[in-house]
């Protein structure tokens, strides 16, 4: 009797799982069931230890989890009132949709749409107007390449290409990181945007210097790493300037284009200029300097110069730092060192936390490979989030609350920051200091402060 029992919970166990929804994930071909019903696509992938952006913890409050629908669209609910209204005001045709506000009752085939972090403020470009431009108060950022003529007339040209895609993608992650656009490559020169989606004056420019320190230090990185076998050294000049200017969509009606015209645009490439006759690596105009609550940075020379184009000349400032530590710039110019084995940061950091406490080990069941690649991807979407609070705080009392549900105790939380404290120190090796060791630990007391909000708060 007990024996058929057994044979009838099994056969309605296999009737339940096959009732439970598939979905397959195109770029990566893989495919997937939901765990659990209901469940929203962004559940299914996290229940699958598949990385899935969604900066704002899965709360309809950003669209980094948007997919598009390969088949399958009827089985899924339609669009929330929030879903609606985001995709009226970013022209979203009807196969887009977030992933964390659709239920899903039948297979689908999806396409993640956001893939990195570095993307996400890319989105930004799809709230600025079509048509007549607008104006806006923003923050310019111009870098530029020294010597380029003679760099590239010492390299062949396919290793010279290498070296560029390289410069620009390892000076382009700190203009990203801090919510700026990139605005456009002019052959040797990077053209940062900061504050196309509105913010207050402070916050823009705060982003803007963050971002210039950051390429520093990435330049700094990518010649010691990479351009050493190439017998290379780049050398940057930055510049930066607070405006107006009009920003907008403009064009021929069949190819419009991103544009951002006006004198504080100008201005910040003259900036830029002045560099090389000062000898300066970053020069900021007053009206950065303005935008700063007083003593915020480090400011060496001071310089009066009359740029082209001018009848006044203008108060020039050598930016040599913050004034203070500033945590954001810190784990951002040490993510590289710390993610450079994605993989073997995971594998050394689980290996400590299974050998410190054996007992954690039942609550993966799963495959480790997967939960592996999901630390990496939370760790360094933690960093690139940091530029934006307000969604990072709900993001991770959303991880708290899936952490509690997967068995995770405010008690595990001490032991797996040390652990992770320890194995950063072991990937940053020489390049360790005191100072990103506290601006790790600063950071990670606050994800874990709020992550364990949500469980306090039930």
């Amino acid at each position: 009797m007990i024996h058929k029992q057994s044979q009838l919970q099994s056969r309605l166990n296999t009737r339940r799982h096959r009732k439970r929804a598939s979905v397959m994930y195109s770029s990566i071909n893989q495919s997937v069931r939901a765990k659990s019903k209901p469940s929203t696509l962004l559940d299914i992938s996290m229940e699958n230890q598949i990385p899935h952006l969604h900066e704002c913890g899965g709360n309809g409050r950003c669209t980094t989890c948007r997919v598009r629908i390969i088949e399958g669209h009827r089985n899924l609910s339609p669009r929330t009132a929030v879903e609606k209204n985001t995709a009226h005001v970013r022209k979203w045709d009807p196969s887009i949709r977030l992933a964390c506000q659709c239920t899903v009752h039948g297979d689908v085939e999806v396409q993640r749409l956001v893939w990195s972090s570095a993307e996400v403020n890319k989105l930004q470009l799809e709230t600025i107007p079509e048509g007549e431009a607008e104006e806006r108060n923003i923050v310019i950022l111009f870098c530029d390449l020294r010597n380029f003529t003679r760099i590239t007339s010492e390299n062949m040209v396919f290793d010279m290409a290498h070296m560029l895609n390289r410069f620009y993608t390892v000076l382009g992650d700190p203009i990203l990181m801090n919510n700026g656009i990139i605005y456009q490559y002019v052959g040797d020169e990077i053209v940062g945007i900061f504050g196309t989606c509105g913010g207050s004056r402070e916050k823009n420019t705060m982003d803007a210097v963050r971002a210039a320190l950051g390429m520093q230090y990435a330049i700094e990185r990518l010649n010691h790493f990479e351009l050493q076998a190439f017998g290379t050294k780049f050398r940057i000049g930055i510049g930066l300037n607070y405006g107006r200017a009009f920003v907008g969509h403009l064009g021929h009606p069949k190819h419009r284009q991103f544009t951002v015209v006006g004198d504080p645009v100008n201005v910040a490439s003259r900036i830029q200029g002045c560099t090389k006759e000062t000898q300066s690596k970053t020069l900021i105009s007053k009206s950065i300097l303005e935008g700063l609550p007083d003593g915020t940075l480090e400011i060496g020379r001071t310089f009066t110069k009359l740029l082209a184009g001018k009848t006044m000349p203008i108060e020039l400032h050598e930016l040599k730092d913050f004034a203070g530590v500033d945590i954001n710039l810190q784990l951002q110019s040490s993510l590289d060192y710390v993610l450079k084995n994605e993989l073997g940061f995971a594998q050394r950091f689980y290996k400590k936390v299974f050998e410190r406490a054996p007992g954690l080990r039942s609550l993966f069941r799963d495959d480790m490979s997967g939960q592996e690649r999901l630390l990496t991807h939370m760790l360094g979407g933690i960093v690139y989030s940091l530029s934006r609070p307000e969604y990072l705080k709900m993001g991770l009392r959303t991880l708290g609350k899936s952490h509690e549900k997967y068995g995770v105790k405010p008690e595990h939380y001490p032991l797996v920051k040390q652990l992770l404290i320890e194995t950063i120190k072991e990937e940053l090796g020489d390049f360790h200091t005191e100072k990103l060791s506290e601006a790790w630990l600063q950071a990670l007391d606050f994800v874990t402060s709020e992550m364990m909000n949500w469980q306090s708060a039930k």
